[in-house]
């Protein structure tokens, strides 16, 4: 059975920084997809960021150049240092695992069988 959590979320203010770890188990990040997914209230559930089953990594445009995703085999763990945060980035963030025999973009929610329960980002202005 895979499962994965998340934490590291909270609350901080504009320009600031976070750090989000997914610890996962039942599955090695380092053979898997692995994606972070936010959704706003009202809003969709969209693609922050991917490691790809080879390693290749994706952003939205949104995140390009200010979050950075990064995995530790040893400890199983992906995570998403997330710096000048902007009030829009305000979401719950949830970690994923995909098949990897889909042909399906990283970037959408349907490649991916398991999620995490999310943790709560807020970047007040």
């Amino acid at each position: 059975q895979v499962q994965l959590v998340e934490s590291g979320g909270g609350l901080v203010q504009a320009g600031g920084s976070l750090r989000l770890s997914c610890t996962v188990s039942g599955r090695t990040v380092s053979d898997w997809p692995m994606g972070w997914f936010r959704q706003a209230p009202g809003k969709e559930r969209e693609f922050v960021s991917a490691f790809s089953a080879y390693g290749n990594i994706y952003y939205a445009d949104s995140v390009k150049g200010r979050f950075t995703i990064a995995r530790d085999n040893a400890k199983n763990t992906v995570s998403l240092q997330m710096t000048t945060l902007k009030p829009e980035d305000t979401a719950v963030y949830y970690c994923a695992t995909g098949s990897r025999l889909s042909t399906m973009s990283v970037s959408t929610t349907r490649r991916y069988d398991a999620w995490g329960q999310g943790t709560q980002v807020t970047v007040s202005s």
